[in-house]
């Protein structure tokens, strides 16, 4: 996403135009690209915040600069609407009223100039501190994991290889034959969930305990709303290659009664 922001900065300090029509036909679809990056910042935020990177020391801070890019991106746009605004337009009078003869057009122009320019710094400058700021999570975000995985106990790194609940291996055997993980609306909120290629549903604690452990991964590449397809991983696979485990006896099932002898025993 650097490299988009970036590329869309260059274009806007590098654009020439002409106040008037030729500013709208040039704006437009620079207007709309930044708010095509907003949604996709916004996009990214929401994955990482679903991810397992949320577990690790530090992430808190990558999350914040994320949503300082969903800022910024959302603040570049509204510049460049601002010379939307600002923009000279060459629309007839009411009734009645003298049309603009060339130096009443020259004019407007100079006075609108200045303004356009400056909104147009100003989206600049947002997309720079965008294009930094994924530059600056991208690296950061390398760096924490690299950190969590050597501070990692034995124990917890070795957590795929732990025995699976019964749950939780069936649920690894139905997302191999393909899944997906989306987003719907109840009632106006968004409610993330786990179906499997056939359309049976997996419960989204069941997947993220399998997701916390690398057994299965998300395409994050994609929106939720779309749907991210689920594949398992590796060392999912190695899970999948040992037994199914058995459910646990209850207390109260593996626990035979005492019949005590002043209770008897009743006919």
């Amino acid at each position: 996403m650097a490299r988009d922001f970036e590329a869309l900065k260059t274009r806007l300090r590098d654009m020439s135009y002409t106040p008037g029509t030729d500013a709208l036909l040039h704006i437009s679809p620079l207007l709309l690209q930044a708010q095509d990056l907003t949604a996709t910042a916004l996009v990214r935020l929401r994955a990482l915040d679903n991810s397992t990177y949320t577990s690790v020391a530090g992430s808190r801070v990558g999350l914040e600069l994320m949503a300082s890019v969903v800022s910024s991106s959302s603040l570049a746009g509204t510049d460049l609407a601002h010379v939307v605004l600002a923009n000279p337009y060459e629309g007839a009078q009411f009734a009645g009223y003298p049309a603009d003869d060339e130096a009443v057009r020259t004019a407007r122009h100079a006075e609108a100039s200045p303004k356009m320019s400056g909104h147009l710094n100003d989206a600049v400058h947002q997309l720079d501190l965008c294009a930094t700021g994924c530059h600056y999570l991208a690296h950061g975000i390398t760096e924490d994991l690299v950190s969590a995985q050597d501070h990692e106990p034995l124990a917890v790194q070795q957590t795929a290889g732990a025995t699976l609940t019964p749950a939780q291996y069936d649920a690894l055997t139905a997302l191999a034959g393909g899944g997906k993980l989306y987003e719907s609306s109840t009632r106006g909120l968004g409610v993330t969930r786990v179906a499997t290629q056939d359309g049976n549903r997996v419960s989204i604690a069941t997947y993220r305990a399998l997701a916390k452990r690398r057994l299965v991964s998300a395409d994050t590449s994609t929106s939720l709303f779309q749907g991210q397809r689920i594949t398992v991983t590796a060392e999912g696979q190695r899970a999948l290659a040992q037994p199914r485990p058995r459910a646990a006896l209850s207390t109260t099932a593996a626990t035979v009664p005492k019949v005590t002898a002043a209770q008897g025993v009743r006919r």
